[in-house]
């Protein structure tokens, strides 16, 4: 039934106005604050170009079938969810603006600031911006569905005249020119201006001598285009090729969102609309005077103390204490969970194995790196020192297409063997492996991870990072890397979980076990970590071990279709979502087993497209030690009363309360404390015995 299960786009809105909640908590940082505003409104950009799109096409093809209202409906409360979120954006935008006034931090527009200032800002426009800008003058001829970029923003100009009113379009030119100007001021005060607002104070040196008119008028615009392309190519182009071709129909797909300064005139806004052939179905969303907001991900420093308290980075002992990463990981399997250790280690990995003269091969997936990669770059070594490099390079990694595609031909000319795994599955699964001639045999060295190789996200995002030299983890990760390339062989996997061949298949069984135990009397309980949870054949599963007596225990960040709590459905099931200062990623499953465990971690979601549509690796911890440290973290995330927030069938997100007299336990600090631990004992241990 359909009351079993939440939309994934309601719930993921309700997921990002969990992000809106860490901007309105005054424990956070206040330049945090601002900046979660900037998170909040990225991820709206990619929601609309995605999921709202992706809606908008099944309307479309539903209405064209007869049967549109069900469609409609669900359109209708995203549009209208996003609506009301919008508004929350802006109270809590007005009321950061005033914390900021009292510790005399001031955003300004052109008429609050003084006659000097504004003279400097002109000078400022003249000599910095004037050369960046070029008004786009709209007449019947302008296509502005082809012309607008999408997730820019613009100012939409009506010069008013006697006898006519023309209309120009002027991009601002953030990607040249910092949106957030600080001017001059002769106090202790700090001020900072909207580029859009310099922009208006320079607005008549665009103009005057060109064009006829009494008075200017200025409003802030934006839209969302669908993110998605056809990929059918053309079989005399290389797959490059075709990819290339296929990210030119993003730049003209259509709007689906147009988001527009609430003060805009009416018959603005309805030229506007024309112009972008706006339907019905598409979101129309009146906001403040400025757009996106996103760009307040970068909003300057100003004072330590507005900010987060860098931790210190946790050392990892097995790696610090050996000759080499090989010796490391050959005496013992190592975890690292980032970002509390540092991705170095891996790229210290990836750079000895480039010139290790025992290094004979290197296999790795990319789905998305840092725009300097170190990875990359010892990848390319790697092949110039004779190693036999294999790279897997997924290009339909979205809206990281472009730079893959730059990757891949870099690579390439690199001597690298680029592959591009299967047309009909995107490859996300996050493995790495290194063979090495030891002695008279081959031993390989395995990384299995939950997060990407990217250096940038690895510094924000939480991600657990397994390195090994286990045979029975290694064989099973070279025959992924072989299924990749000969996908007519069907490997047959005992320790990993590989989408789309067993994954589904295994996750059903161990759940289906907990079953068998709970309805034996014997212990019972299922404990797992994902981003996102709307498969509903793995939902209506946890509903049958809910109702069988399974106890489940969930954490989610993202999107949760599962309703918890409701009685004779689920409620067994408590779920919540830590929204904190970096971003949850890991996912993780733990299985009782009548108290026999097993853990595994994954780079795969509880999502159809992650099970069966997608080549996803998740791997048994076989290591004891690794497993009980993988069980604390989970379980101090489980105990989170400060950041977590409580997933019911009505989506309020509600703060996890603690009980009086318990701890508070905010679990992104407590885990820091409890690695930092575990690291100083191992390396006590180690001197001890010495």
């Amino acid at each position: 039934m359909t009351d079993n299960f939440v939309p994934k786009e309601l719930s993921w809105l309700s997921f990002n106005g969990r992000v809106l909640q860490e901007a309105a908590d005054p424990s956070v940082p206040l330049i945090e604050r601002v900046r979660f505003l900037g998170i909040y409104s990225s991820n709206l950009d990619e929601f609309f170009k995605v999921r709202v799109a992706e809606l908008k096409r099944q309307v479309i093809i539903n209405k064209a079938q007869g049967e549109n209202e069900a469609a409609v409906n669900l359109l209708r409360k995203v549009q209208n969810e996003a609506n009301k979120y919008q508004r929350t954006l802006n109270n809590i935008y007005k009321n950061l603006l005033l914390e900021l006034s009292e510790h005399n931090i001031f955003m300004k527009d052109q008429d609050s600031i003084t006659e000097e200032q504004k003279q400097w800002v002109a000078t400022y426009f003249k000599h910095h911006v004037l050369k960046h800008i070029n008004p786009v003058i709209i007449d019947e001829d302008t296509d502005l569905v082809s012309f607008l970029k999408d997730e820019f923003t613009y100012l939409l100009a009506r010069l008013i005249g006697k006898n006519a009113k023309t209309y120009a379009l002027i991009e601002i030119p953030t990607k040249v020119i910092p949106r957030f100007l600080r001017i001059p001021t002769y106090d202790n005060s700090v001020i900072f201006m909207f580029l859009d607002d310099v922009i208006r104070v320079g607005m008549d040196m665009i103009f005057k001598g060109l064009y006829e008119y009494d008075s200017i008028e200025a409003y802030s615009i934006k839209m969302n285009r669908d993110a998605e392309y056809d990929l059918l190519g053309n079989i005399d182009r290389s797959v490059l090729e075709n990819m290339s071709e296929a990210l030119k129909q993003r730049l003209n797909a259509m709007p689906v969102r147009f988001s527009y300064d609430a003060h805009m005139p009416e018959d603005m806004v309805k030229f506007m609309t024309g112009e972008l052939k706006m339907s019905a179905i598409d979101s129309m969303m009146p906001g403040a005077r400025y757009h996106n907001f996103k760009d307040l991900l970068s909003f300057p420093s100003i004072n330590d103390d507005m900010e987060n308290q860098s931790l210190s980075e946790i050392k990892s002992y097995q790696f610090d204490s050996a000759l080499t990463p090989f010796d490391a990981i050959a005496q013992k399997d190592i975890l690292l969970y980032y970002p509390y250790y540092s991705f170095d280690y891996f790229t210290e990995f990836l750079r000895n194995a480039s010139y290790d003269p025992k290094v004979s091969s290197i296999k790795i997936n990319i789905y998305r790196v840092a725009s300097n990669s170190r990875v990359i770059d010892s990848l390319m070594h790697a092949a110039n020192n004779g190693k036999s490099v294999t790279v897997v390079v997924e290009l339909k990694a979205r809206f990281d297409e472009a730079n893959n595609v730059k990757w891949a031909s870099f690579l390439t000319e690199a001597g690298v063997k680029v592959l591009f795994g299967l047309p009909t599955l995107k490859i996300h699964s996050k493995l790495c492996l290194v063979t090495r001639h030891e002695g008279d045999k081959l031993v390989r060295y395995a990384h299995i991870g939950t997060g990407n190789f990217n250096e940038k996200t690895a510094k924000i995002y939480t991600d657990f990072a397994l390195f090994t030299a286990n045979e029975k983890i290694t064989n099973e990760v070279d025959d992924v890397f072989r299924f990749i390339e000969y996908p007519y062989t069907r490997p047959n996997f005992r320790n990993l979980l590989v989408s789309p061949l067993n994954a589904r298949e295994k996750i059903c069984s161990l759940i289906d076990r907990e079953i068998e135990h709970a309805r034996g009397g014997r212990p019972a309980s299922i404990h797992f970590k994902v981003n996102a949870l709307v498969d509903i054949d793995l939902i209506n599963k946890l509903y049958e071990a809910n109702q069988a007596g399974v106890v489940i225990r969930g954490i989610v960040r993202g999107m949760c279709s599962l309703k918890p709590g409701v009685k004779g459905l689920s409620e067994n099931i408590y779920i919540t979502s830590i929204v904190d200062r970096f971003l949850e990623h890991p996912r993780v499953m733990l299985f009782n087993n009548a108290g026999n465990d097993e853990l595994y971690i994954s780079s795969a979601d509880w999502m159809k497209r992650n099970l069966d549509l997608r080549i996803e690796v998740g791997t048994k911890i076989l290591d004891q030690d690794l497993k009980d440290r993988i069980k604390g973290i989970l379980k101090l995330q489980e105990q989170d009363n400060r950041k977590a927030r409580i997933i019911d069938e009505n989506q309020v997100n509600n703060y996890v309360q603690n009980n009086e007299g318990d701890p508070q336990v905010r679990s992104q600090i407590a885990i820091h404390d409890y690695l930092m631990k575990i690291e100083n004992a191992l390396e006590q241990n180690k001197n001890n015995q010495e």
